[in-house]
C-alpha cells in the first residue's frame, strides 16, 4: 500500500530520485526526456521555481520509471544501497554508521524510487520509511516485493513538506534523490532537520558541482569545459508551450555547503567516490573514463546539532 499526502499548496511534490540523460550541464544519472507527445522536448538553461520543478519531476518521473527501473535496476539490486553510479556500496562505505548500529533505528528514505535502499535498511534490522514524489516508482517498491509485505511503509509526498512530527526519526538518507531537483534545497533540509532527532544524520548524494561545467557525455567529448561551473541558471527541459517536463537545479560546492550550515546541520564529511576498477557500465555521462579523471558524485554526511 502506498500512502499519499498531497501538499498544502498547489505547488505539487517536490523530490526526486535517481534519475536517466540529458544533453545538459551537469545532470542526475540519466535524467533524461520523456513527455507525453512524440515531440522532444528542448533543453534550455533558465528560472524554473519550486511550482514548476516539483510538477515537472512528477511527471517525468511518473512516465520513465518503467524504463529507469528496466535499464538500471540490475545494478542498483532489490535490495542494496549503492549510493551513486560509481557503484559505492553503504555495506563498504558505513556513511550511516556501523551496519549493526542501523537495528532498531527509525529511517527516512527521501527520493527511494522502488525503495531499494529502505529494503536493504530493513535488512539490517532498521525501521525505514520510503517516501518518493512519484507513484510509479513506488508501484515498483510493489512489484519487487511481490506477493510478500514491504515490511515498511511506501509514502507519495513533497520532499519540502514531510508529512512527519517533529523528531520522527534517527536517520535520513537520500541517494540521488530530491535534492538536485529542487528549486529550495535549504527549505528540504530544514524539513529534515525537523522530523530528525537530536543528533540524528542526514546523508545525501548528488552530481559532483563540477560536472556542470562539462558536457553530459561519456566519451571524451565530456572531458572539455563547455560551460560556466558558477552558473546557476536550472537545466530545463520544455514542450512545445514552454511548459517544463524536467528541471534539474545547480549549486557549486560551497553553495551546498551553506545550504547544509543554513538547514540547521553541521557538515561533516564530503566524499567524493573513485572509479572502482571492477566498474564498467556507462550509466548517462557516468563511464570509467570520465570516472578515472573527474568526480561524478559527492556525497554529503550531515548531523543535526541543537
Amino acid at each position: 500500500m502506498i500512502q499519499e499526502y498531497e501538499p498544502e499548496s498547489a505547488a505539487g511534490p517536490a523530490g526526486g530520485t535517481t534519475t536517466g540523460t540529458t544533453t545538459g550541464s551537469g545532470t542526475a544519472p540519466d535524467a533524461g526526456s520523456g513527455t507525453e507527445s512524440d515531440t522532444e522536448p528542448e533543453a534550455t538553461r533558465r528560472e524554473s521555481g519550486t511550482a514548476e520543478s516539483s510538477r515537472a519531476n512528477r511527471g517525468w518521473w511518473d512516465r520513465n520509471a518503467d524504463e529507469y527501473q528496466t535499464e538500471h535496476g540490475t545494478f542498483l539490486g532489490d535490495d542494496r544501497f549503492v549510493w551513486c553510479p560509481e557503484g559505492l556500496d553503504e555495506v563498504e562505505a558505513e556513511l550511516l554508521g556501523p551496519q549493526e548500529s542501523l537495528r532498531g533505528l527509525d529511517v527516512l528514505e527521501i527520493g527511494a524510487g522502488a525503495a531499494q535502499c529502505s529494503r536493504w535498511l530493513a535488512a539490517q534490522g532498521a525501521r525505514p520509511v520510503a517516501l518518493d514524489l512519484s507513484h510509479r516508482q513506488l508501484q515498483h517498491a510493489l512489484r519487487i516485493a511481490q506477493d510478500r509485505p514491504t515490511g515498511f511503509p511506501l509514502v507519495q509526498a513533497d520532499a519540502g513538506q514531510l508529512p512527519f512530527l517533529d523528531g520522527s526519526f534517527d536517520l535520513a538518507c537520500s541517494a540521488y534523490g530530491a535534492i538536485p531537483f529542487v528549486a529550495d534545497p535549504v527549505g528540504v533540509f530544514r524539513e529534515v532537520r525537523r522530523v530528525l532527532r537530536p543528533g540524528g544524520r542526514w546523508v545525501f548524494s548528488v552530481t559532483h558541482p563540477v560536472r556542470w561545467a562539462f558536457p553530459d557525455e561519456p566519451g571524451p567529448e565530456g572531458l572539455s569545459v563547455a560551460s560556466s561551473y558558477f552558473d546557476r541558471t536550472p537545466y530545463v527541459e520544455q514542450d512545445e508551450e514552454g511548459r517544463a517536463v524536467y528541471v534539474e537545479h545547480h549549486r557549486t560546492v560551497g553553495d551546498r555547503v551553506r545550504d547544509v550550515v543554513a538547514g540547521g546541520f553541521r557538515l561533516v564529511d564530503v566524499v567524493e567516490p573513485e572509479w572502482p576498477a571492477w566498474n564498467s557500465q556507462v550509466w548517462g555521462g557516468w563511464s570509467p573514463l570520465r570516472g578515472k579523471l573527474i568526480p561524478g558524485t559527492a556525497i554529503f554526511v550531515c548531523v543535526r546539532e541543537d
